[in-house]
């Protein structure tokens, strides 16, 4: 349809006379070969059934157009597209096809105990001996995150029982190298673990802390995904 009215508006308006039937059988190639991925199918098909074989090179051209276009945005063809994103096929970025399935707000851990930025070392102390954690996220009042204490920052300290009402938890935190967001894709969520050689890192939703992402965590349940797609045996 595009190719014939591409040729008619053209003869309407007299800068050229266009065979509107060679148009038509023109994008029906295009048509095909994005949809199939299968340039080479479209011309000849098309070329067969409407004996325009004195097309073939328009047809090659627009066909090889049509293919590289639609394989930028879209890789895969209308019968590779479900059975990838299923996971029932084995294909070069299969990991991508997991990833995708793969929802960051259901790895978020909320075991991690929260101080406050003005509680003292005392408070933190106390929260430590309760924690199996070695992270304690410092978030205020209204839920934001201020930073993060780790375990072994305050290890050399946490047994000087005078200082535990001289030094404050915001005087120990450092801040987050990174935040996550609740709707970051996994992809870019595993970049940013990379990025900073991180294993766990703090998540955020709406600006307020949400809690925290193992990386570990994160590759177990992808090899169980792997596992389930038959392609890493048990």
């Amino acid at each position: 349809m595009c190719g014939y009215a591409f040729a008619h508006i053209v003869n309407l308006s007299g800068l050229a006379t266009l065979n509107e039937v060679n148009f038509a059988v023109i994008g029906m190639a295009a048509l095909m070969a994005g949809i199939i991925h299968a340039p080479l199918t479209a011309i000849f098909l098309i070329a067969e059934i409407t004996g325009g074989y004195a097309l073939f090179v328009p047809l090659m051209i627009v066909s090889s157009l049509s293919y590289m276009i639609t394989r930028y945005f879209e890789p895969y063809s209308v019968y590779t597209k479900k059975l990838a994103v299923k996971g029932d096929m084995i294909i070069h970025d299969k990991d991508k096809v997991i990833l995708s399935k793969m929802h960051l707000k259901y790895f978020i851990e909320n075991d991690f105990i929260s101080v406050k930025p003005n509680d003292t070392l005392g408070s933190l102390v106390e929260v430590i001996s309760q924690s199996h954690r070695n992270l304690f996220p410092v978030v205020d009042d209204e839920g934001k995150l201020f930073g993060i204490v780790n375990l072994d920052d305050v290890r050399n300290i946490m047994f000087s029982s005078n200082l535990y009402e001289k030094i404050l938890v915001k005087d120990l935190l450092n801040p987050p190298v990174v935040t996550l967001e609740v709707h970051q894709s996994m992809e870019s969520a595993l970049e940013e673990f990379e990025k900073h050689k991180a294993w766990n890192l703090p998540v955020v939703e709406d600006g307020k802390y949400a809690g925290f992402v193992s990386k570990s965590k994160i590759f177990t349940h992808y090899r169980q995904r792997v596992i389930k797609d038959n392609i890493l045996p048990a």
